[in-house]
């Protein structure tokens, strides 16, 4: 077996290890221990993540000046994956590593962030009842993501989208005696796993009319399944069309795209650790790598869903930014920017060609979720130490928090300068290729994303003054202080990555068909960009800088708005008067009356009147032999004047 699959089991293994490990024996380590093989495990397997980016663009990843996708572990050259499943002569379901550009990115940040927050986590949650089952559930959810973007085929990496959920779920619902920790995860598990039905059945049709699980088949461009589709169509509607809309159902849920957006907000229910661990680098843009790992197949085949993402993602980022506008929870506020970010994410992707420089909206989208992984996960790590040291998620109950914590209001303000687009931070470099992508296919979503960008700048900056500038609240006798080290060191690590990522040659490593490009700044683009930034944080600073009575007059003067956005434009009622008023009223009460009056009445009938004949009947094996010679005999008359009644 080749060192790089080894290295990649490696990677898959050590956190599954760690999770049994932790979770079987973690009730018998100390506090210290338990936290410490979870971090050095993961630090074993960002090791050997960077290790395997390293050898694979620079070495056995490129073949005749494109980076190619190279699959095992076994030998077999005609099958180098482990064949499990064998459901028609013609598809299978084999088990195995692919390493792609895209995968191997994702290796990186997957590995870095949960580095970073099981660092974080020694000094966050010391003290927590549960230390070790909440680092148990960290390795759980790392090896079920890491083993999502190495998937060969996609009902590999569906049973791994199912992992991701399910370690979500114990994640969001780690303060299990908290009711509303136990609404937030019951409430993520249930829209996911309504959204992973459509992912499901998306794989079943696909899977039925392609022959084929794998990503090599379906995104082979000249392939069988891309040059000779299957003509059937299912309501007018090409049966592909259905089969990508129902997987990027699953998309949507997991990346939280309306209207499937309503559990992520309220994850934040969840330690401020696991926040920045799945609710902003890894787990919502499962979606993103879904639609990049399928691109060839959405491209080609099924061009108008590939739009319909895009339009669908630039509403949705819209609304997020509007929404985050007007939030006082600072975890609310970073949970709708991730879900405009991801959304910008989305649009890169609806709006991108296939190949070369038509292929910029790709490798702007993947660069962007590269670089908004570090600064996104920054931003929640920093609002976790605000909260470690003022012990509430509201703005109300903070102010001009930069005296006392000078580390965490540095990283804080280069992050949302980051976010906001500001050059020389990461966000610019990534996020200016994502509007040039926009205009040069669309010029709706361009100007939509270009208000979006100004939205961000100054949501960002109305939450870093309202946390670090503002009136000094009363802290009472425990005043605010710095994270210690274990929290703070983390803050810095990602800040510098924050500032250098933007750096990197993306169009020459992660493009839609493996083959570097010719990229450089589109500066007609890119001024106003910045421009529009500049103006969002000098909007926030006029407003929030020091207290004044305009933010107040602001929101009367649109109060109508105002309210609706901070209510989230009432998506959660609307939710509810649709499942309570029309699905459980309506349609489950009948249903149920149903059941219980006509269903379990018959039944009921059933037995009553079996019962009630056996008593009637019992008589007859009473035992007496006097009875049955009786019985006998009269029985034999009774045949007897029967067939003489016939015969005669």
């Amino acid at each position: 077996m080749d060192t790089k699959f080894i290295i990649a089991l490696l990677i898959l293994a050590i956190p599954a290890f760690n999770f049994l490990l932790l979770g079987l024996g973690g009730v018998k380590m100390s506090h210290r221990t338990a936290g410490l093989i979870g971090t050095i495990g993961l630090t074993v397997v960002a090791v050997l993540s960077y290790y395997t980016a390293i050898t694979y663009f620079f070495d056995y990843g490129c073949m005749e000046g494109a980076y190619q996708p190279v699959i095992g572990p076994f030998p077999d050259e005609a099958n180098p994956a482990f064949h499990w499943l064998q459901f028609t002569d013609h598809l299978t379901l084999d088990l195995g590593i692919w390493l792609d550009p895209i995968s191997v990115m994702m290796l990186v940040v997957i590995s870095t962030v949960s580095l970073m927050v099981h660092v974080y986590s020694n000094g966050y949650m010391h003290g927590e009842r549960g230390f070790q089952r909440y680092f148990a559930f960290l390795s759980l959810f790392t090896f079920s993501m890491l083993g999502l973007v190495v998937a060969t085929n996609i009902f590999q990496m569906y049973i791994f989208w199912e992992l991701v959920g399910v370690s979500s779920y114990l994640l969001i619902g780690f303060y299990y005696t908290k009711p509303e920790a136990v609404l937030a995860a019951k409430k993520a598990f249930i829209v996911t796993r309504f959204a992973d039905l459509g992912f499901l059945i998306g794989i079943l049709i696909l899977s039925y009319y392609t022959n084929t699980f794998d990503f090599a088949v379906l995104t082979d461009v000249n392939g069988p399944v891309l040059t000779s589709p299957s003509g059937a169509t299912f309501l007018g509607i090409s049966v592909f069309s259905w089969a990508t809309a129902l997987l990027f159902m699953g998309g949507a849920g997991k990346s939280a795209m309306m209207p499937l957006h309503i559990w992520l907000p309220d994850a934040m229910e969840g330690p401020t650790p696991v926040s920045a661990l799945i609710h902003a680098a890894t787990m919502v843009v499962a979606g993103v790598f879904l639609v990049a790992r399928l691109f060839p197949l959405y491209f080609i085949l099924t061009p108008e869903v590939l739009t319909g993402i895009a339009y669908l993602a630039a509403a949705t980022s819209l609304y997020a930014a509007v929404v985050a506008c007007v939030q006082t929870d600072i975890k609310r506020v970073l949970a709708f920017s991730t879900i405009s970010q991801i959304a910008y994410m989305l649009v890169a992707l609806g709006v991108s060609g296939l190949g070369g420089h038509e292929g910029l909206g790709y490798m702007a989208s993947m660069f962007h979720l590269f670089t908004h992984a570090f600064f996104k996960a920054l931003l929640f790590l920093c609002a976790g130490a605000v909260i470690h040291a003022i012990g509430s998620n509201e703005m109300d109950r903070m102010g001009n928090l930069r005296k006392y914590m000078p580390i965490t209001h540095i990283t804080f303000l280069i992050a949302c300068l980051a976010i906001a687009g500001i050059p020389p931070f990461s966000g610019f470099f990534s996020k200016d290729e994502i509007l040039v992508a926009a205009f040069e296919k669309d010029k709706l979503i361009f100007f939509c994303q270009y208000f979006v960008a100004g939205l961000t700048a100054f949501y960002m900056f109305r939450l870093y003054y309202g946390i670090f500038w503002g009136t000094e609240r009363d802290y009472g006798k425990h005043l605010p202080h710095e994270a210690p080290l274990n929290m703070s060191a983390p803050l810095i690590f990602l800040t510098v990555l924050t500032c250098c990522t933007g750096l990197l040659p993306f169009n020459e490593l992660i493009t839609s068909d493996g083959r570097p490009f010719d990229l450089h700044t589109e500066w007609g683009i890119a001024l106003p960009s910045i421009a529009v930034g500049v103006l969002g944080i000098v909007v926030a600073t006029v407003l929030y800088r020091r207290p004044n009575p305009l933010p107040q007059r602001m929101a009367d003067s649109v109060r109508t708005l105002h309210r609706a956005a901070y209510r989230r434009f009432y998506f959660d009622e609307i939710y509810m008067f649709i499942t309570k008023n029309v699905i459980f009223r309506r349609i489950c009460s009948p249903v149920a009356w149903f059941d219980r009056h006509i269903i379990d009445g018959f039944m009921d009938f059933q037995a009553w009147w079996s019962n009630a004949l056996s008593f009637r009947i019992r008589a007859l094996q009473s035992g007496s032999l006097q009875f049955y010679v009786g019985v006998f005999i009269f029985s034999i008359l009774v045949i007897a004047g029967l067939l003489i009644a016939f015969v005669f």
